[in-house]
């Protein structure tokens, strides 16, 4: 099984660590976040992970180059984007990478997260939906994307930022999802994911909650907070 790994993004949010290296090389308990990603991938038997990269994009370049000698069972590779083409832009624009994958995975590199690839991966199987989104409860809903399902786990409904939060079972950033994905995605060079494709997933989709670590470090406290709570 493949995955896109998306990591292009500026981390404004995380300056002054990303002025020098991008998000997804700042260090977490002495390894960059990249590196825990591909042990989470390793540790699931993902074969093939597509990074692509915008700002700062030599720092992942040596990174595949050292990794990929290491033979890990994992090939990596990257994917530069001259201008960002946004979370859905990125799966469009590497349709080849997937062509020969019944589903595949689609991961946010914000995250820090041990989670359970294997049991994800099973439930959207399982499922035979267009997409399972990975699911987290938030206690700050109107900040992020947020999904009602259903007793079935079907997601009836989907908005980003909602002024009135339906639940507190948020978008992780993490999908299963096949070729039937391409079908929704509009023919437009910046794609994204949670305003451009997602909303007309609903009914077609299904929610997975995740009961494992998982936090965005994406800013300043989150980080502080992912050095003290990472791996103890």
């Amino acid at each position: 099984m493949k995955a896109f790994l998306l990591a292009a993004g500026y981390g404004t949010r995380l300056k002054p660590l990303t002025e020098a290296v991008p998000k997804c090389m700042v260090p977490i308990c002495g390894k960059p976040l990249l590196a825990w990603w591909m042990e989470l991938f390793e540790k699931h038997n993902i074969t093939e992970v597509l990074v692509n990269t915008h700002y700062l994009p030599d720092a992942v370049r040596e990174f595949v180059q050292i990794y990929n000698v290491k033979n890990t069972g994992v090939r990596l590779i990257e994917a530069y984007e001259k201008e960002l083409l946004g979370s859905g832009g990125t799966i469009l624009a590497n349709k080849g990478f997937v062509e020969s994958e019944s589903d595949f995975l689609v991961c946010y590199a914000d995250n820090l997260t041990d989670t359970n690839l294997s049991e994800l991966i099973a439930f959207h199987r399982k499922k035979q939906s267009v997409l399972t989104m990975g699911l987290f409860y938030t206690n700050k809903p109107k900040e992020c994307g947020i999904a009602a399902i259903d007793s079935q786990d079907l997601i009836y409904e989907f908005t980003e930022k909602p002024k009135l939060p339906k639940s507190n079972l948020a978008n992780a950033g993490i999908y299963v999802t096949g070729h039937e994905i391409f079908k929704y995605l509009p023919n437009q060079k910046f794609i994204d994911f949670g305003k451009d494709v997602l909303p007309k997933l609903i009914n077609k989709m299904y929610g997975y909650e995740i009961k494992d670590y998982l936090l965005d470090i994406g800013n300043l406290d989150n980080y502080e907070k992912a050095q003290k709570e990472w791996q103890l």
